[in-house]
């Protein structure tokens, strides 16, 4: 059955957004699975996730401190669909991104990680898809703030759509 996921990341809440935006939680509440890259920065928001999506796919970012060592995993991974999903916050340099995942993560179909604020979406020489979704609260020197949204299904990755909320 065709699963829908929103994926997010780096969302910093209080520290640079005082909420996150009405869109991507209506978003949240339809998607079947949520995915969250890292740096939340608080307890209460890693709740209110956990409250609203159906299934929560999650990993702590390097803004998030150690009260959520104990809640949330460095790498995340999971089968859905028949896709081998792993999450992560930070995988370093662009260069050189596609060849280090593989190799960290070769076993799986797709990496979704965060930390650049910077949308990315490729596949590596090994058939490895990796996305980020940027940000919806901190848009830094992006044009948009974003999300991602996208559809597994019978082991297809399909419908990835980078979600642009506006610049304010």
């Amino acid at each position: 059955m065709p699963t829908r996921l929103i994926l997010v990341s780096d969302t910093h809440v209080p520290q640079r957004a005082k909420a996150l935006p009405d869109e991507v939680w209506a978003e949240i509440d339809r998607a079947d699975v949520v995915v969250h890259a890292g740096d939340w920065n608080r307890l209460p928001l890693l709740d209110e996730f956990e409250d609203r999506a159906s299934t929560l796919i999650a990993v702590r970012g390097n803004n998030d401190g150690p009260e959520f060592d104990d809640r949330l995993p460095l790498v995340a991974r999971t089968e859905i669909e028949g896709v081998r999903l792993a999450v992560v916050h930070e995988t370093g340099s662009k260069v050189g991104r596609e060849t280090r995942l593989d190799a960290l993560f070769g076993d799986a179909d797709l990496v979704i990680f965060g930390h650049s604020h910077i949308p990315w979406d490729s596949t590596s020489d090994g058939g490895l898809r990796i996305l980020n979704p940027g940000s919806p609260t901190d848009r830094r020197r992006q044009p948009y703030r974003t999300y991602l949204t996208l559809v597994l299904d019978a082991g297809v990755i399909r419908d990835v759509e980078l979600r642009r909320l506006s610049t304010a």
